[in-house]
């Protein structure tokens, strides 16, 4: 059965850059986006580890760790030799210091497990996939791309955003929804019950759509 959204991220013992892990012991209390990539020394996937690198600040922001794996390793090299060559071509192209972990699979055991290598793209390599774990070891977000196309990690940040926020209280975010925007007040939340949940106030745009400042600003 593939992986879906509320399923237990698979957990894993494995060697990386920085040494070994335990995916669920080095997640901890924090939030995770786990990525994968095609192969090492591919364009689309260079940038992609840069631009991460250059988002430290936004990460640690909120709380969130960084991990990827890939499966497409240099021929001459293990896995973690191949990897970290890499990283220094990374950071040269890309201006950047990566200073997460990249995983060793070289048996594919992990990406099999979070049904990162989809048979009618490419039955050996991973494609882009992304998952975003939260501190209850839960998967939250799963989202695949082609391997022609590179991720959007404004996309990647505002859903961090919004599954954070509504963690922590009864909203739903709209549609474009970013930080700082109004949210809804879910359904389950009866409409006399809003001013002592949301003091900031509401508006009622229909029965079933009410919406109210951000709440945790």
């Amino acid at each position: 059965m593939s992986l879906r959204i509320g399923d237990k991220a698979p957990n894993f013992t494995a060697n990386t850059t920085q040494g070994q892990i335990n995916f669920h012991n080095w997640l901890g209390n924090q939030w995770g986006v786990f990525m994968s990539h095609p192969a090492d020394f591919t364009p689309v996937c260079t940038t992609e580890i840069g631009r991460v690198a250059n988002l430290k600040s936004e990460f640690t922001k909120r709380n969130t760790k960084v991990l990827v794996v890939s499966v497409g390793t240099k021929a001459d090299l293990t896995p973690l030799e191949s990897h970290n060559e890499w990283i220094k071509d990374v950071n040269e192209t890309q201006n950047a210091n990566v200073d997460f972990p990249l995983v060793e699979d070289p048996n594919k055991e992990i990406a099999d497990a979070y049904g990162m290598i989809h048979p009618n793209a490419n039955d050996t390599l991973t494609v882009r996939s992304v998952f975003i774990v939260g501190p209850d070891k839960l998967v939250k977000l799963i989202i695949s791309y082609p391997a022609s196309t590179g991720r959007n990690f404004s996309e990647i940040l505002r859903v961090l955003d919004s599954l954070q926020l509504t963690a922590n209280y009864q909203v739903a975010t709209p549609a474009d929804w970013e930080d700082g925007q109004d949210c809804i007040v879910v359904p389950a939340v009866a409409t006399e019950d809003i001013p002592n949940k949301f003091p900031k106030g509401h508006t009622i745009v229909k029965e079933y759509l009410r919406t109210t400042p951000q709440p945790n600003l």
